[in-house]
């Protein structure tokens, strides 16, 4: 079995324009002082780094190294820039604000950036030297995730044949430079669990680059059975967000919420011990299914400061890590392999 690693911080939700939040230094110093040992890059933000030149220079990749007060660097995400690789015309002015300003209101133009920025994130990561970036796939079907009124035969598979099309190049590149995409199944983008990344998974020829980052708090919100979905997708699973949720059905909405804001719907996120993920399970399960990289805390809740968050969020997932055995627990009473007695012992003489 693997060990672990963490905790880890994702600095999206965090980073600001006032210290200790608007840098890369001072971030990474007050992570430090948490108790966190590694953080997750939001790549999309100029305050941690420039991508661009972060995919050009190993040398100032090791600079960066350098301004993280001692933490590793966990992965660098992408989240943001894989949403803009596919998006529904329905969502274009709400994705819009995701782009360079000069691409905004041209979704072709501005899903070749995105293109063009992940082949940066893939370089960057490989002179950083991580192996995996987390992100999201994008969404051409997710409006009509709800078949009424009835979806046209072919619609679902058009849809994860376009998603590959699109993907197909950065996937290439990924693979000429030995990264991983794993992908936040998440509402919102096609893939949102199981049975929709399976989906994907084919259409992309079953491409080795292509895998999960397990987030249980967007099962917990779709009553998808969480721990289950680790024994079956163990060997995908490159990325682990450490995010809680709850969802608490009324007698007025359900899984799709009402319309209603974050604090009234059923289905919220929560500060890690808030809500209802049985993390001793998911990280049993992610252990014995040997997952060896990062647990990274996502910060979203409703009701609680990030800072607070943040603070409980190292304690809670140190916690929760795994020493794995260095011997099984009966080795005291076992014996060395002898045929004959063991053959004695099964009445074959």
């Amino acid at each position: 079995m693997s060990q672990i690693k963490g905790p880890g911080l994702f600095l999206a939700q965090f980073m600001g324009d006032a210290a200790p939040f608007n840098s890369l230094p001072n971030i990474s110093a007050w992570a430090k002082s948490l108790g966190y040992k590694g953080i997750q890059l939001p790549s999309w933000d100029a305050r941690i780094m420039d991508l661009a030149k972060a995919a050009e220079s190993k040398t100032y990749c090791d600079e960066l190294k350098g301004q993280a007060n001692g933490l590793e660097f966990t992965e660098l995400a992408s989240h943001l820039q894989g949403q803009l690789v596919a998006s529904h015309p329905a969502y274009d002015e709400m994705f819009d604000i995701f782009a360079a300003p000069e691409v905004r209101g041209n979704p072709a133009a501005r899903s070749a950036w995105a293109t063009e920025q992940l082949k940066l994130v893939i370089k960057a990561s490989r002179n950083l030297g991580l192996s995996v970036t987390p992100s999201f796939t994008g969404a051409l079907l997710f409006p009509y995730i709800y078949p009424w009124p009835q979806r046209p035969a072919g619609l679902v598979e058009e849809g994860f044949k376009e998603l590959a099309k699109r993907w197909k190049p950065i996937l290439e590149c990924a693979e000429e430079n030995g990264v991983d995409f794993a992908y936040e199944l998440h509402p919102g983008e096609d893939c949102y669990d199981g049975a929709t990344f399976e989906m994907f998974l084919e259409a992309t020829g079953n491409s080795a680059r292509v895998n999960i980052n397990y987030d249980p708090s967007h099962f917990i919100l779709q009553c998808l059975d969480y721990v289950g979905f680790i024994d079956i997708y163990a060997s995908r699973i490159k990325a682990f967000h450490v995010k809680d949720a709850e969802f608490r059905p009324s007698a007025k909405a359900g899984v799709y919420g009402g319309y209603l804001g974050w604090k009234e719907r059923p289905g919220r996120f929560r500060s890690l011990g808030d809500g209802q993920v049985d993390f001793k399970q998911i990280f049993s399960r992610l252990t014995a299914g040997g997952y060896s990289s990062w647990a990274v805390l996502e910060w979203e809740c409703c009701f609680k400061d990030a800072a607070q968050g943040a603070a409980e969020g190292a304690p809670f997932i140190a916690s929760h890590l795994i020493d794995v055995p260095a011997k099984a627990f009966d080795d005291f009473a076992g014996a060395d392999s002898d045929t004959a007695r063991n053959r004695k012992i099964l009445g074959l003489g």
